[in-house]
């Protein structure tokens, strides 16, 4: 029985000590108006690297244009292909940006025609 309730307590009392312990973080550390915490990265770091996603990425052929104030990072710009306005929020996100504000709009030039509902005989 004491292993059973050691075995079963013990992850419980790993995560108080982590959360106890004091977080000693390379890069400062503010918080967000929603009370998240985020790594502060100064706003031509936060340029560079997306630059350098965005030149290895496929989305970088569309054309994007993006710049960063204070963290936010403002796209602008047009695509045919839906996901790639995504996958420029998620490049901001994963780059440190605060906010990320998504201007680019998809057009539809290179879309199908339109898909027409199945009609069932009765």
């Amino acid at each position: 029985m004491r292993k059973f309730l050691a075995f079963f307590l013990l992850p419980f009392l790993a995560i108080a000590a982590l959360q106890a312990a004091p977080a000693h973080a390379a890069s400062s550390s503010t918080k967000t108006a929603s009370g998240q915490s985020h790594l502060s990265v100064s706003d031509s770091q936060l340029e560079s690297t997306i630059r350098t996603k965005l030149s290895k990425s496929k989305i970088g052929k569309d054309g994007f244009k993006f710049h960063v104030q204070r963290g936010i990072v403002t796209w602008e710009g047009t695509t045919a292909v839906g996901q790639h306005k995504g996958a420029a929020t998620r490049m901001a996100r994963t780059s440190g940006a605060v906010q990320v504000i998504n201007n680019i709009r998809v057009s539809s030039a290179g879309k199908e025609t339109p898909l027409r509902k199945a009609y069932v005989q009765p």
